[in-house]
């Protein structure tokens, strides 16, 4: 600590406090939090000096966009932007066009570091921002930032940089889209050699999630929408210190949409592509008996993976049928679904889709049960 001291400047009252307060500190907590004060200023310091000896560097000045004519130095400004660490500020040179064109004067060093004009935060200060928020409401994240940063942070100001990256984002995906659509798969995601060679998982389903009526407003009855979700994974099996092989899901992947089954499509087959369907040694499309899920499986998916029925939904619609022919509360109903359960589990479903046939053709049977029987 008194090497660190005679290293600073002794004429920075502020600095030294922040030291005298470490030496100071009891706790390791309380050691900690002081010590993330002094990082945070020296942090904040070696950015400054960084930027303001490149600030110094020649450059190149663009040409006005209007005219064509190369714009001239008109003198330096100060330019702030809040970090994970604080308020940074340079100088640098700003200029004009010569002509007078009516545009903006342009700072080819902040281009440099690709700070766009009016950006007040930096952008790994964003990026959290939008990590916290998908998570926590936007007032806390706004907090947690305020903590880190020791700047307070606007509820406002997150929402904003969620929206931001949300537009980035379409639009990222909207050109991986129009590629696709011209024959143009996007390049598989990198796997080490272990993963590549699992079986890669497919699915997909439909979940109801509620809505506001109106954006941004919370009064109003809520409207429930259909989310159309599709999930993505290699399929693992380590072994447990027992030595029993477990079925685990990894590079678990995501895909969800506001919209029809097209639009899902479209996406799921973007991030298929992502994650190897082509070359994995192994595709399953595990699904439930949805027309619209096996429609997009048979248009998309059929010529490289195993369409697999899932099980849980398929017994559920038996014990349907089992108590619309053979009424549930029967020993009989109850026999017979245990029978068409296992046969359905061991595959082997020729027989019981033999007897929902023969039930078909009896001639007392109710409209409701046929029409049941006929959905299983």
């Amino acid at each position: 600590m008194l090497c660190l001291r005679d290293s600073l400047r002794d004429d920075d009252p502020s600095l030294q406090r922040l030291l005298s307060a470490v030496e100071d500190a009891y706790t390791l907590t309380e050691i900690i939090l002081a010590a993330w004060q002094v990082a945070r200023v020296l942090t904040v310091r070696l950015v400054e000096a960084v930027l303001a000896e490149r600030a110094r560097r020649p450059l190149s000045w663009p040409r006005c966009p209007a005219c064509g004519g190369t714009m001239r130095r008109k003198g330096c400004a100060t330019r702030q932007v809040t970090s994970l660490f604080g308020p940074s500020q340079w100088r640098r040179r700003v200029g004009r066009c010569p002509q007078g064109c009516a545009i903006p004067q342009v700072a080819p060093f902040d281009e440099a570091l690709g700070v766009p004009p009016r950006q007040r935060s930096s952008g790994e200060l964003q990026a959290l921002g939008c990590a916290l928020a998908v998570f926590v409401p936007f007032a806390t994240a706004a907090r947690l930032l305020g903590w880190d940063s020791g700047s307070p942070i606007s509820p406002r100001a997150v929402w904003g940089w969620v929206h931001a990256a949300g537009r980035r984002a379409m639009g990222h995906l909207q050109a991986s889209l129009d590629a696709m659509a011209q024959g143009h798969l996007p390049p598989p995601e990198p796997l080490d050699a272990a993963q590549a060679a699992l079986p890669l998982a497919l699915g997909a389903d439909s979940v109801m999630v509620p809505f506001r009526p109106e954006a941004g407003q919370p009064a109003g009855k809520i409207q429930w929408r259909a989310i159309n979700v599709g999930v993505l994974a290699r399929l693992g099996q380590p072994r447990t210190r027992t030595g029993q092989v477990v079925l685990r899901l990894q590079q678990r992947r995501l895909v969800a949409v506001l919209g029809d089954s097209e639009a899902l499509k479209l996406r799921l087959w973007l991030e298929a592509g992502r994650q190897g369907i082509v070359t994995a040694p192994r595709v399953v499309w595990l699904s439930d008996g949805g027309r619209e899920l096996w429609h997009l499986f048979e248009e998309r998916f059929a010529r490289y993976a195993t369409g697999v029925l899932d099980f849980y939904h398929a017994a559920q619609h038996l014990w349907k049928a089992a108590a619309a022919w053979l009424d549930g509360r029967t020993t009989q109903a109850r026999r017979w679904f245990t029978w068409a359960r296992h046969r359905l589990r061991h595959g082997m479903p020729d027989g019981v889709l033999a007897d929902l046939a023969d039930a078909l053709e009896v001639e007392e049977l109710p409209v409701t049960a046929r029409d049941t029987l006929t959905t299983v």
